[in-house]
């Protein structure tokens, strides 16, 4: 079963196990051990953010500060299952290469967020960097506004600044900021985003209703301090479908992102299992949002998706990618959970919300793999002798008619593919199993970019529709292009290129 946000185990520490050495030398020999795995393991990813050791789900508060990229994510420094969430803190000047910084917020004993400090968002706020948090307690059933058959936690929104340069460190203020509503039928008070409208504050806080569904609670500050609901920003239905969970239900979103871009607006959450992007205009009087289009922002493993804007002023999308294999495995493997690459976001002429990987990546490619772009024989089977000795690569391949498939294999058979095939009036785009279906188009190329990078596949395909696949099958010896004959005639250029690791061993970044 899936590893979700809070599917948390606790884990038991079995004593005993180095009986020959003295007391005091164990927990040095266990971090030893424990290092040599990791920077053995062929899944962990070499060039996305990733915490040395234990699990990490969200990101959390992404800002520009001061020239520097900081980005802060949830993280469990004790296991690599869910559990005790902390901010965790790193540090990059171009969004790709990381260095870790200490724990930024620890919950604190008999404070509200005695049991986390779970997500929330950072801002400049007049010079002075403040992030606004959801902190948790836990509390008897009737009193907490997250009950998940797992937990029953009280959720407030906490406050804290810092005058650090680096941000090293924080202050946090000891009572919270909002309070929840006084609302039987809430499905939970988390996640805030902060947007800046004219001289005042935006906030809004993920929630839902039980048997109605999800929606995003809107507050107004001027100084980030004290706040005064005004209604929902937005809301959507219930699925019908039972469950002790009410985020899988559709009554409680998650996560949720509001951000100017382009002439409209965009709203991003995250509900049973999938994020949601929804764009269109929101009322300046009003302070409604009224949503014109709508689709899935990835279609695979991603998930608690968080914005931010760049030195340039582009708007940049990161999310978590989870695991999908048993807590079992992620506690024998050490790790759990990585950051996407950062997406660079936009609008299409209908207002569809587009993304690329940023261009940063570029500076991750190494050795030139499929060195011919514009092929002049498209038969030629010269094109399919791209060999990939390690997980790192990056691949773009443009096709001009449908049906095409690219399969990545090795001498086990098929590792990775992707297949479009025309369907009635659309296509069916297949990833690894994974079908969905995409607008068709006529006498267009279709473009498609992946990331390979240990367990981590991230495709997107146009420019509009990803793909992020975990795959825990180790390639049996190097990957290849696997020829099709008729698809050669489809091929209009292929580039393939191996991406240089940012840590030397696996457990820095």
């Amino acid at each position: 079963m899936p590893t979700s946000r809070r599917s948390f185990l606790r884990v038991a520490a079995v004593s005993g196990t180095y009986v020959s050495f003295p007391l005091h030398f164990r927990p040095l020999l266990a971090a030893e051990s424990l290092q040599a795995k990791l920077a053995a393991d062929p899944l962990r990813p070499q060039f996305h953010l990733l915490p040395v050791k234990n699990w990490m789900n969200d990101p959390n508060g992404p800002i520009f500060w001061k020239g520097r990229y900081h980005m802060f994510f949830q993280y469990n420094p004790h296991a690599a299952v869910w559990g005790d969430m902390h901010w965790a803190h790193a540090v990059s000047d171009d969004m790709m290469h990381w260095r870790h910084l200490p724990i930024a917020l620890a919950p604190t004993p008999g404070w509200d967020d005695a049991d986390g400090c779970f997500t929330g968002s950072a801002v400049d706020n007049h010079g002075t960097a403040t992030i606004l948090y959801t902190g948790v307690k836990s509390v008897p059933a009737e009193c907490a506004t997250l009950r998940d058959a797992i937990n029953n936690f009280r959720e407030v929104q906490c406050l804290a600044t810092s005058t650090d340069p680096q941000l090293r460190t924080w202050m946090k203020w000891k009572q919270p900021v909002i309070e929840p509503p006084d609302e039987p039928k809430l499905t939970g008070f988390r996640d805030p985003f902060l947007l800046r409208h004219g001289n005042e504050w935006l906030l809004g806080v993920a929630s839902g209703h039980f048997k109605k569904g999800g929606c995003v609670l809107l507050y107004r500050s001027k100084d980030l301090r004290t706040w005064e609901y005004l209604h929902e920003l937005a809301s959507g239905r219930w699925s019908e479908k039972e469950s002790k969970n009410p985020v899988d239900s559709g009554e409680m979103w998650e996560c949720p992102d509001f951000f100017p871009l382009g002439n409209k607006h965009v709203l991003l959450y995250s509900t049973a299992g999938q994020v949601i992007w929804e764009t269109g205009e929101l009322d300046p009087k009003e302070l409604k949002f009224h949503s014109e289009r709508r689709g899935i922002l990835d279609h695979g493993a991603y998930y608690a998706q968080k914005t931010q804007l760049d030195a340039q002023g582009n708007r940049i999308l990161w999310g978590w990618i989870p695991e999908k294999r048993p807590d079992s495995e992620l506690i024998a493997a050490g790790w759990a959970g990585c950051m996407a690459l950062p997406r660079v976001l936009s609008l299409s002429s209908a207002g569809d919300l587009e993304m690329t990987v940023a261009g940063e990546a570029r500076s991750l490619r190494g050795k030139v793999l499929s060195p011919a772009r514009q092929h002049t024989e498209p038969r030629s089977n010269s094109l399919y002798g791209a060999r990939f000795d390690d997980l790192r690569v990056e691949l773009i391949c443009r096709v001009l008619s449908t049906p095409f498939t690219l399969v990545l294999e090795d001498r086990a058979g098929p590792w990775w593919s992707v297949s479009v095939k025309p369907h009635d009036s659309a296509l069916t785009l297949t990833v690894n199993g994974s079908t969905i279906e995409i607008p068709s188009k006529p006498k267009a190329q279709h473009t498609f970019h992946l990331f390979l990078d240990g367990s981590v596949a991230e495709l997107i395909v146009d420019r509009r529709h990803a793909i992020t696949s975990r795959i825990y099958r180790q390639p049996d010896g190097p990957l290849r292009i696997k020829p099709n004959g008729e698809d050669l005639l489809s091929l209009v250029s292929l580039d393939a290129w191996e991406l240089r690791p940012i840590s030397p061993d696996r457990l820095t970044t």
